[in-house]
């Protein structure tokens, strides 16, 4: 188990995971279809942990990093949830304001995973709030299986308001300068694009792996946009050529980068769909493109 490594591992066994993380298998059916793959001294449990997230050893950095203030907080969303929770991180001591970042999970609420990405941005001399879509519900129960089960219950488009409420909680935040900008991953890729139509004054959007807006929707969207996808992703990837001509048709300025070979997830560090390389330089354009975008 510890030898194994994603290159031994058959793409079915990544597609088939990418279907149970979207809720199209539950966890019944995904261990029944792993057994299939489960041959050559491979045994559906070491398989199923495998491919489980790790949020243990995979934080990049700590709740407690000293060059940070980062801390929940709360703030209400009349139109969405009601009172949200979110993780609000950025530098310590700073004595100017700084532009915001929204950070937006996917499917199973606020993860480590997810608060590890917005004490990333902090790090990056931004302030950043990462919201807890599942705060009306109790919050991020502590595991993506009753994470994603929890988030099937409330509707997107008022999970939706949530977002568009954090944005106005961080703009008028004493430390923001006003300039905010949302990075989402999966369910938080199509939060993305959705805050890019509904927020005229979005400073930049960058969707990793989010579904793509409807045409009459997209053809609203102010904000610049840098849009993420992994090549294995045919799922989501089936919608860009649609947005990519509207996006074209209508001049909406935007960056896409299709990245070779890696899956839907890649940016996430804590399972084995993550492709360092991608992920590292898909951070990197990330972080340019909102200190471009994102001052005043």
């Amino acid at each position: 188990m510890k030898d194994l490594k994603k290159e031994d591992i058959n793409q079915e066994v990544f597609d088939l995971y990418d279907d149970y993380a979207h809720n199209k298998l539950n966890r019944k059916q995904f261990v029944e279809k792993l057994g299939l793959y489960a041959i050559g001294g491979l045994t559906v449990s070491s398989l199923l942990s495998f491919m489980s997230p790790n949020y243990v050893d995979t934080l990049l950095v700590k709740p407690n990093d000293p060059t940070l203030d980062s801390d929940y907080i709360t703030y209400e969303s009349p139109k969405g949830g009601g009172t949200i929770k979110g993780l609000l991180s950025q530098p310590k001591d700073n004595k100017e304001k700084l532009p915001g970042v929204i950070v937006v999970h996917e499917n199973r609420g606020l993860n480590p995973y997810i608060e590890d990405v917005g004490r990333r941005t902090a790090k990056e001399n931004f302030i950043s709030l990462a919201p807890d879509a599942l705060s009306p519900l109790g919050g991020y129960p502590g595991n993506d299986d009753d994470g994603r089960t929890m988030q099937k219950k409330r509707d997107r488009n008022e999970m939706l308001e949530d977002f568009i409420a954090a944005y106005n909680y961080l703009k008028n935040h004493k430390n923001c300068d006003g300039n905010v900008g949302v990075v989402g991953f999966c369910f938080g890729g199509w939060i993305s694009n959705m805050m890019a139509v509904r927020l005229p004054d979005l400073g930049a959007a960058v969707p990793y792996y989010g579904r793509q807006p409807e045409a009459e929707d997209a053809v609203k969207i102010k904000a610049p946009l840098l849009l993420q996808y992994g090549e294995l992703d045919t799922r989501v990837n089936a919608g860009w050529p649609a947005f990519e001509k509207i996006l074209k048709e209508n001049n909406i300025e935007h960056q896409a980068y299709i990245y070779p070979e890696v899956n839907h997830g890649f940016h996430n560090n804590t399972t084995p769909r993550y492709d360092k390389e991608a992920a590292n330089l898909s951070w990197e354009r990330t972080i340019a493109f909102f200190k471009k975008h994102l001052k005043s």
